[in-house]
């Protein structure tokens, strides 16, 4: 099967192609892509708008999230990513990378969590807990199109 893009609708076309010496050539048809989704939960609205702008350059949709209760519903869509702000109290980044790690309805969802580089035993404590990666928000920043990329499927 061969893909090509370029349908202005965001749905691919794949091009099918048969044994030679069938009737049909080749025969193109559409399929919808799938659309991926990145659930982010930040308080902070530059990092807000970063990780949107982000998103919709590797053609992911985002949910902006600041309650956690609203974190553990939403994640069970099974978004591509969760992105978390570790310095969001509010939120309880740690407790909700527990419940997150800890139950089986969300596996297979890739947390990411962002915070000051100085912040040793917090990332320590992120880790532990099973955050999947924890950055610096410098290296978070400049390697954000990067991660998305990566989780939407594109590289």
């Amino acid at each position: 099967m061969e893909r090509e893009r370029g349908c202005k609708t965001g749905a691919k076309r794949v091009r099918l192609r048969f044994p030679p010496g069938s009737s049909r050539a080749s025969k193109h048809i559409f399929m919808p892509q799938q659309h991926k989704k990145v659930l982010a939960v930040v308080s902070d609205l530059f990092f807000s708008v970063k990780i949107t702008d982000a998103a919709k350059r590797a053609g992911m949709s985002v949910e902006l999230v600041k309650d956690p209760h609203e974190v553990l519903t939403k994640a069970k869509a099974k978004p591509s990513v969760i992105i978390l702000d570790l310095n969001f109290e509010d939120a309880r980044p740690l407790e909700l990378i527990g419940q997150l790690k800890g139950n089986a309805e969300y596996k297979g969802v890739s947390l990411i969590g962002y915070l000051s580089h100085v912040q040793g035993e917090l990332k320590q404590a992120a880790q532990e807990a099973g955050c999947d990666m924890v950055m610096a928000r410098s290296a978070f920043s400049q390697n954000l199109p990067m991660i998305l990329k990566r989780h939407s499927g594109g590289g």
